[in-house]
């Protein structure tokens, strides 16, 4: 395993994802049953024509969601693509262009609330022809901590292991087990051994979530460090898409 390097985080999320393929109960969960923040589906006859479509990560739906009720953005409804979607970055942009499609009869606009998320430009290539903003950059790490703090970050330590809510709450499921540590522990240093630490890039003040990320970090034998960033510029994003609505 190569040497983590500074700027690609999505490459750690990628790396993650993808490990859930490889077994465990509970890293074959459904996003809803993994992520109970996550909505029901739409029903398209319940939709204000006016209202704005905000078309999001699954693994965003929590925070998607506090940032609209906070701020009492009505206007605002939420669609979910599954979490599950990072498995296969090459996926995303094909389902986020059938999402539009399926929802721009019935909405005044979209809004997608997706990082490049290792699709490699193609996501913003679908955005374009669809002609959709979405949230600017390559992985949710940097929106959550702002740009430039991210870019600070990552060039003072390259070989951060990064946590967000979502991932610290679901860490044995999408990395323990998902990458079949539980039953393969001599792993660990295959896929961490170049890590220097853990950067648990908190949303949310929450003791709980807290003392989870040390624990992981512990599990994985690495130095803890949390930073609370809040909703970073996905605060701005979200009262931007609201002001369009």
């Amino acid at each position: 395993m190569s040497r983590p390097q500074a700027k690609t985080g999505q490459a750690q999320a990628t790396q993650v994802q993808a490990g859930r393929r490889s077994g465990g109960r509970k890293a074959r969960l459904q996003d809803r049953e993994l992520e109970p923040g996550v909505p029901a589906p739409l029903n398209p006859d319940t939709i204000n024509p006016d209202d704005t479509l905000v078309l999001a990560c699954g693994a965003l739906a929590s925070e998607v969601l506090a940032l609209t009720r906070a701020n009492g953005l009505d206007q605002l409804r939420l669609h979910c693509l599954p979490a599950k979607l990072h498995n296969a970055p090459d996926r995303i942009p094909g389902a986020v262009r059938e999402a539009i499609h399926r929802w721009r009869p019935h909405v005044k606009n979209i809004v997608v609330a997706y990082a490049d998320c290792g699709t490699g430009g193609l996501l913003d290539v679908v955005c374009k022809e669809e002609g959709v903003e979405r949230i600017p950059g390559p992985h949710c790490y940097q929106f959550f901590a702002g740009a430039p703090d991210f870019e600070a970050i990552a060039d003072a330590n390259p070989g951060q292991f990064y946590l967000t809510d979502f991932l610290t709450r679901h860490f044995d499921a999408l990395v323990w087990e998902g990458l079949g540590l539980d039953r393969h522990p001599t792993l660990k240093d295959d896929f961490f051994g170049n890590y220097t630490g853990v950067l648990y890039l908190a949303q949310t003040d929450d003791p709980d979530l807290d003392e989870k990320a040390r624990e992981a970090a512990d599990q994985l034998g690495l130095a803890y460090e949390r930073r609370l960033t809040g909703y970073g510029e996905l605060t701005d994003f979200i009262l931007k898409a609201a002001a369009t609505a």
